[in-house]
């Protein structure tokens, strides 16, 4: 564990240093120079560090530092947009909302949710992974991406959770373009037979879904008449908050090419 730690203290020096070398961080980090040298040639191993130009004595950090620092900001900014229309949201419906993220192809991660002041609601926890056919934030995702994508997605088969479960990719596909024609997409109990929700995708620049927004309610909750009520609140709510990101592309809704 020390010598991750020291890993990460040399990490920050040489950001905030570059181009530096041995002596001048172990003077500043207060640590011996074989154990700033060990971390150097780690974060060097790892990608995190290259030598500055010529001198192969003097470090700097590398691109994969910057990367990692706009994903992290990207999703600060996404909350910082999506957290008031969100609020707004559940004070429309008085139900939990929920705020995921793509992520590897073939899920949705929750990132931010808000809980119905209601004794029976949906608790789920932050950090977890949604099935892309079997939710309706999944859906939400699938039916605005590129065609390729859901033809790989699908070609990998397609898991049963529930008896509602879609898992025929002609029935898949069919649903798909529903979500695509009226903005939003739908779960009836098909990933928790306890669980019903609606959302929709936010748009980005690029014209792919960066995020979806959804509303959770309990199966015995949800009528066909609240189904669209909040199916049009969430396909509003997801339009705004590409919006507040700038967004200039489609917000749900859009046929994939």
């Amino acid at each position: 564990m020390q010598s991750v730690l020291n890993a990460l203290r040399v990490l920050e020096e040489v950001a905030a240093r570059q181009p530096v070398g041995v002596a001048d961080l172990a003077r500043a980090l207060e640590m011996p120079k074989s154990s700033v040298q060990r971390a150097l040639v780690t974060l060097h191993g790892a990608g995190w560090i290259r030598q500055a130009g010529e001198a192969s004595t003097r470090w700097a950090v590398t691109t994969k530092a910057l990367h990692v620092g706009r994903q992290a900001t990207s999703e600060l900014s996404l909350r910082d947009a999506a957290v008031p229309i969100m609020e707004e949201l559940r004070g429309r419906t008085d139900e939990t909302v929920h705020l995921t993220i793509p992520e590897g192809g073939d899920r949705v991660v929750l990132i931010e949710r808000l809980q119905t002041s209601k004794p029976v609601r949906i608790v789920m926890p932050l950090g977890m992974n949604l099935s892309l056919h079997a939710s309706a934030n999944g859906k939400a995702v699938l039916a605005n991406s590129p065609a390729e994508a859901i033809e790989r997605y699908v070609g990998e088969g397609l898991a049963r959770y529930t008896e509602a479960t879609i898992v025929d990719p002609a029935r898949l596909a069919a649903e798909l373009a529903a979500v695509r024609d009226r903005g939003y997409a739908v779960n009836s109990g098909e990933w928790r037979a306890d669980v019903s929700a609606v959302a929709a995708a936010v748009m980005g620049d690029s014209a792919l879904p960066v995020a979806s927004i959804s509303v959770n309610v309990p199966t015995s909750r949800m009528t066909g008449e609240l189904r669209a009520t909040y199916g049009a609140l969430v396909r509003d709510a997801a339009r705004q908050v590409a919006a507040e990101l700038g967004s200039s592309g489609p917000a749900g809704g859009a046929v994939r090419a």
